[in-house]
């Protein structure tokens, strides 16, 4: 993954979140839009009639907070209408069902029953129940529910509201445009990301698409969209289907920083933590969709408990991060900042501590993809420093390998780096072997230190007089080699004028023997054969008085 390729994707990501941002106030009032309804609520009695409870006065509580009442059977009036609205709205709930009495004022009753399949059928993006009001000359008076099997976990009838044709077009299109921003974010970041897993095969990239294709599937379910492909779904299966989808996003992001962060920030008890707060996150959701309505307010509030542990767990996530010096501690803090504030208010919520909102309902959408936006830049931050550590290990391995083929003293290549290099070459070659003539008395004349001055003197001179794709060695001692295409150059007298043209430490006189010899090199058989030839070479020039050159025959003439 290039820089400009991840960066482009980053700011790509952040306008989108940016133009998300920009649309929350509208899409906010456009999931209540409409004229908010005053309702009371009266627990249902057997020989209950609708006629009856449209006329009771002294049945109806208007004053305490729906969940106070519990689970149960219930009828919820609405206060005295005057009104020729197209549609009556409200929040969707687990209920068994519904059915709604529309007082007229010319004294006719109509009656709208809605099941669990029905409401499916009535629900609207944004997770809306929408009735149509039949029309008549008259105006709506008044608006009777009869709920039946409510589970009451936020409400029995929550944020009625009058709608207008209008009204609830405009609902539809903000929220099929913010939902589908959503959406259209995700499969972009979860086709990304799998891409680069497929490329590079990080762990922390699965546990991301995890989270991220967990995300997706909530807003498929909780924005209500999965009723539209799936008419015949039950809303109540909806809801249990929302709340193993959450749960499954939550444990997947906590799955992500455990495999993101460095291995010591998840070590010993905080690791064993992470361990039972998923597996909870993961149990929870079953209590609810295997047993409910049975205690269903019961599980609903172990299931709240289970993201209390998460959001209690992060302090020490990344205290333990900010201990151990984590490259990733600034992202992450940012990243998780939104999702567990939410987390917290949205806990709150289910514990009745703040009533019923439309954005709080759907603030879990945003604030997790906030989270997968900031840690797709996590992602990529933690690409460049995966690059930056690979390009470092590369230049230490270079590094280690030119030491080991290298000569320290004369930076020329040693036996091993030079047989390595030499080896395999098919063409004919040239091998010149050098030798200082008399070094051990250079030795004991200028001490070791200027010996060793010397030998850096050659080495330099060796190299000024190759052609550029000559290999160039100290094979140890005062022996040094060199090897060229053989294409007729008179390397090894070009050499010895060179060396002769030296200034020696203190002036004195160091003059080198050479031997030469032309074959090939491409096997370690050839090696020896050119060596040897080289080597008597270098012998008959010393024999002859040093201070020259002589030439083996060719291995094709020997």
């Amino acid at each position: 993954m290039s820089g400009s390729t991840a960066l482009r994707a980053i700011f790509g990501s952040l306008l989108t979140l940016l133009t998300l941002c920009a649309a929350i106030p509208a899409a906010a009032q456009s999931g209540v839009v409409g004229t908010p309804i005053a309702v009371c609520v009266a627990p249902a009695r057997p020989g209950d009639v609708a006629a009856t409870m449209l006329r009771a006065t002294d049945r109806y509580d208007c004053t305490k907070a729906q969940t106070s009442f519990g689970s149960g059977n219930y009828w919820v009036r609405s206060g005295p209408l005057s009104s020729r609205a197209a549609y009556v709205r409200t929040s969707s709930v687990w209920q068994d069902e519904a059915t709604l009495h529309i007082l007229y004022a010319d004294g006719v009753i109509l009656t709208r029953h809605m099941d669990g399949h029905a409401a499916s059928r009535a629900l609207r993006l944004g997770a809306i129940f929408e009735m149509a009001i039949p029309p008549r000359a008259a105006p709506v008076t008044r608006m009777l529910w009869h709920v039946r099997g409510s589970a009451n976990l936020r409400g029995i009838v929550v944020s009625p509201a009058l709608a207008t044709v209008k009204d609830s077009a405009r609902s539809d299109l903000i929220l099929g445009t913010l939902y589908g921003a959503f959406a259209g974010l995700c499969l972009a970041l979860l086709v990304y990301n799998l891409a680069l897993w497929a490329a590079l095969r990080h762990q922390f990239q699965l546990a991301y698409c995890a989270m991220v294709a967990g995300l997706l599937l909530y807003t498929f379910t909780s924005s209500g969209a999965v009723a539209w492909v799936f008419p015949a779904f039950e809303n109540n299966d909806r809801l249990r289907i929302n709340y193993i989808l959450l749960a499954a996003s939550a444990a997947s992001a906590l799955a992500f920083a455990r495999s993101f962060f460095e291995r010591e920030v998840f070590q010993g008890w905080l690791a064993r933590a992470a361990s039972i707060v998923t597996a909870a996150l993961l149990a929870a959701p079953f209590g609810v969709i295997l047993l409910a309505p049975w205690h269903i307010r019961l599980f609903d509030g172990i299931y709240a408990s289970t993201f209390l542990l998460l959001i209690a767990l992060v302090p020490f996530i990344l205290w333990n991060a900010w201990r151990t010096r984590s490259n990733y501690l600034w992202l992450f803090s940012i990243s998780w900042a939104a999702p567990v504030v939410f987390a917290g208010v949205r806990v709150a919520q289910n514990f009745h501590l703040f009533g019923w909102h439309f954005l709080l309902d759907n603030s879990t959408i945003m604030a997790m993809a906030l989270e997968a936006l900031i840690s797709s830049v996590a992602i990529a931050y933690r690409f460049r420093l995966i690059a930056a550590e690979r390009d470092e290990a590369r230049e230490r391995a270079i590094a280690a390998r030119l030491l080991a083929d290298a000569d320290p003293l004369t930076g020329l290549l040693n036996r091993r780096g030079f047989l390595h290099a030499a080896i395999g070459r098919d063409l004919p070659h040239l091998l010149v072997l050098a030798d200082i003539d008399h070094f051990k008395a250079v030795n004991e004349t200028l001490g070791h230190d200027g010996g060793d001055e010397v030998l850096r003197i050659i080495a330099r001179a060796l190299r000024a007089a190759a052609p550029p794709d000559t290999l160039i060695a100290r094979l140890g001692g005062e022996e040094f080699a060199m090897l060229m295409p053989d294409y007729g150059h008179d390397l090894a007298n070009e050499v010895l004028t060179r060396v002769r043209e030296e200034r020696m430490p203190f002036d004195m006189a160091v003059t080198i023997s050479l031997g030469t010899s032309a074959g090939p090199i491409n096997d370690e058989a050839g090696w020896k054969a050119l060596y040897r030839r080289a080597d008597q070479a270098l012998f008959a020039a010393k024999a002859a008085g040093r201070d020259r050159v002589r030439h083996a025959p060719s291995a094709f003439a020997a």
